[in-house]
């Protein structure tokens, strides 16, 4: 008898291990049913200084999330090394669904190609949560091309080989990749312009001091008021709701220039998946609302979500189109 007790209460010991294992491996699940706690605020971190384009759509974004899960979001600026450090802070911080980022393409699909040292893996270190807006690059010109289509700025170029000029963002940018592929994909010889960052460059196209450039939506059609600038295709596969008169490079004739080009939302890696549903149906719900649609569309964005799969996927495709473009215009890392 003594035997069998002993041996009783060995395996009522070992379920009790087995069982307590299997409560603490379960409690941060537990804790994420309640997602969010009431009160607790969510922080989306944004790699771009208050003001610009991205900050207003995720500032919008955050009010309308903290409607929606009934806690407070706010928004955390973190500019800098071409949006990493934003993107650095998010990989470490706890995948508890309180610390989000809101990136532009470029961070997961661009920098791993384009420059030398990249402090986080784009697929290892984050969760895929939703896409949040699409918005391409567009080719403007300044006025004083006598061009008003993408075959006669061609044509225009090549008349004048090794005097026309475009601007760019800066070396090993969107602007810059997509001006490289543009020149080997016609056959044009212009000159490269790289200034630090977008508003110095569209400062420089309105003045006539560079002739085109690649630019965000958003961008051009501020530039577009200034009289001195027009848009002559946009760099997508269909046109655009805020461009609907402006034709796609394939429409011109000008094939693989159709990059996608987005932003959308991140977590840390290996997030609880009821935490990654509920804020994926949270930022669902409030990109469909009127006031953030035409918010986007002012922009020259198109709000939209998706599955936190689908944005994997579209992540990863958009990494692998990237990195083809920048192996095809022969640019080193910086």
């Amino acid at each position: 008898m003594d035997i069998h007790r002993q041996a009783g209460r060995n395996a009522r010991r070992r379920f009790g291990l087995l069982l307590g294992s299997a409560l603490l491996a379960l409690a941060p699940w537990a804790g994420a049913q309640d997602f969010p706690a009431k009160g607790k605020p969510i922080r989306i971190v944004v790699g771009f200084t208050a003001g610009g384009g991205t900050d207003g759509q995720a500032r919008l974004v955050a009010q309308k999330l903290g409607e929606v899960l009934g806690t407070p979001v706010i928004v955390d600026n973190r500019p800098g090394a071409s949006t990493m450090l934003a993107a650095s802070e998010v990989a470490r911080a706890p995948a508890d669904g309180y610390t989000l980022m809101y990136a532009p393409s470029s961070t997961m699909a661009q920098n791993p190609h384009t420059l030398a040292q990249v402090p986080y893996d784009p697929f290892r270190d984050f969760t895929a949560l939703s896409m949040g807006g699409r918005g391409p690059l567009v080719l403007t010109v300044n006025d004083s091309v006598p061009a008003k289509s993408v075959g006669e700025l061609v044509r225009y170029v090549k008349a004048h080989p090794g005097t026309v000029s475009y601007a760019s963002f800066g070396t090993g940018t969107s602007s810059h990749i997509y001006g490289e592929a543009f020149v080997k994909k016609t056959g044009i010889d212009a000159v490269h312009i790289p200034y630090k960052g977008g508003s110095d460059a569209a400062k420089d196209l309105i003045a006539g001091r560079v002739q085109y450039m690649f630019d965000s939506a958003s961008s051009a059609i501020i530039t577009v008021g200034s009289g001195k600038v027009r848009i002559l295709a946009v760099a997508s596969a269909a046109r655009i709701p805020a461009l609907p008169e402006v034709p796609t490079f394939a429409e011109q004739g000008v094939e693989g220039l159709d990059l996608p080009s987005w932003l959308g939302f991140y977590g840390p890696a290996n997030m609880p998946a009821p935490v990654v549903a509920r804020l994926n149906k949270a930022l669902g719900q409030v990109l469909e609302m009127p006031a953030v649609q035409d918010f986007y569309r002012s922009g020259g964005y198109e709000a939209g979500g998706s599955s936190p799969d689908e944005f994997a996927r579209i992540t990863r495709s958009t990494y692998d189109r990237w990195g083809a473009m920048v192996k095809q215009v022969g640019l080193a890392k910086e």
